[in-house]
């Protein structure tokens, strides 16, 4: 039995490291001051998902935050959040650093993921199956706050965008794609055009035809295209994923930059894709990603479609507040109930108040912070680049001193 005490405190956590291959090699050893090894350091996770929690130490014991939830949950969560979402921590913080493109994908609304994983275990698939698109029974809405400057690609252009960028672009598949929207400018086209550029994945003898696409973009580029940008992004994506016909569906999608501390949103079933940048990045608490193209991986064209959205949308930016007499607090909000981000420029003159109640994790980005946690026995906790803490319910209201910033994950 867990005593009463160590809920009162913030308690330090030791986080994964995911390598995936499109990974930054030196941003998250910075951020952790450690030292790169040559190999991709993809996303730091910071939360309770099952497939890799992090950890913290009770009675000289480790402790997986997932099972510290699962056997307190109202010490940890609140009597609120725990009746709202059960013994679990709904949301997962990440340090993303993207040295490449990450696949072009779509995330299921909650009925989908549900449905989805069900069939899945009905059908006797192993959760580590490659086969399997459904990881668990979450959706994955997501917002990412750029801590550098930060590219993607989010949302359908509309169908006459789209029509207007593929013009005089040359190769049967391109002209497959023109063919559905001019024959329908609705969902059904957009859907059509869409699948009909994934099921290029498949043939072999797409391959001659995604190359003369690629080599009438770059003519374009040569001769001073009014797409640069985009034309731009079809060519870097095919460099990285040769013959991927996902680098020729990015023209039917928005580009977009964010500087830092900038947001964008993505609630489910909006294709999109990550090109480059490191983010603060907090979604519902799931790993059920259906992927489009980008990606060696498995892309499951019939989940896919029926997840996707297909009306024409622009990235969504977050509702952002500030607080401080100086506006050094930014609180990030979307219309979800799992998350919310909150964070902190914080210098010796003024302390910072972090949300009080609920489930919170902080990470120190940069400098040297004290935690004060008004319920915290042994008094307040320091924070240098890199430390993180869970801080449950029960700790209560928190004050952030000190020079440095600093990101703190909570439920709304």
């Amino acid at each position: 039995m867990l005593a009463v005490a160590q809920f009162h405190a913030p308690l330090p956590l030791t986080n994964t490291v995911q390598r995936y291959d499109w990974g930054s090699v030196d941003a998250i050893p910075q951020l952790l001051g450690t030292t790169p090894d040559g190999q991709p350091q993809a996303e730091l996770w910071l939360g309770a998902h099952t497939s890799a929690p992090s950890v913290t130490v009770i009675e000289d014991d480790d402790v997986a935050l997932d099972r510290l939830v699962r056997e307190a949950p109202v010490q940890t969560l609140g009597h609120r959040v725990a009746e709202q979402f059960g013994p679990r921590l709904p949301y997962l913080l990440k340090v993303l650093a993207a040295g490449k493109a990450l696949s072009l994908q779509v995330h299921p609304s909650p009925r989908q993921a549900r449905e989805g994983f069900a069939r899945e275990n009905k059908a006797g698939m192993s959760l580590s199956s490659p086969k399997r698109s459904f990881k668990d029974d979450q959706h994955k809405p997501e917002m990412i706050v750029a801590l550098s400057q930060f590219e993607g690609l989010a949302g359908f252009r509309t169908p006459r965008t789209i029509l207007d960028v593929l013009d005089g672009l040359d190769g049967d598949l391109v002209a497959g794609v023109r063919t559905a929207l001019l024959n329908d400018r609705g969902h059904d086209g957009m859907r059509d055009a869409f699948n009909h550029l994934l099921s290029a994945r498949a043939d072999e003898e797409c391959a001659a035809d995604i190359q003369a696409t690629l080599d009438s973009v770059r003519a374009r580029l040569a001769a001073g295209s009014p797409f640069e940008r985009a034309d731009r992004t079809v060519i870097d994506l095919a460099d990285q994923h040769p013959g991927d016909p996902g680098a020729i569906a990015s023209l039917m999608l928005n580009r977009f930059s964010l500087e830092p501390g900038e947001a964008a949103f993505t609630p489910a079933g909006v294709v999109h894709a990550y090109l480059s940048g490191v983010g603060i990045e907090i979604m519902a608490s799931s790993d059920n990603v259906l992927r489009a193209g980008l990606t060696t991986k498995l892309v499951d064209e019939e989940n896919l479609v029926a997840c996707t959205t297909f009306a024409p949308q622009q990235p969504f930016a977050p509702e952002v507040s500030t607080a401080g007499s100086r506006g050094q607090v930014h609180t990030y909000r979307v219309p979800v109930t799992e998350f919310a981000l909150t964070t902190a420029d914080v210098d010796p003159a003024e302390a910072v108040a972090l949300p009080a109640t609920g489930p919170r994790i902080l990470l120190c980005l940069d400098g040297e912070l004290t935690l004060d946690a008004d319920r915290a026995e042994d008094g307040p906790q320091r924070l240098a680049q890199g430390d993180s803490v869970f801080v449950p319910h029960d700790a209560g209201n928190l004050t952030l001193t000190g020079a440095g910033h600093a990101v703190c994950a909570w439920v709304p």
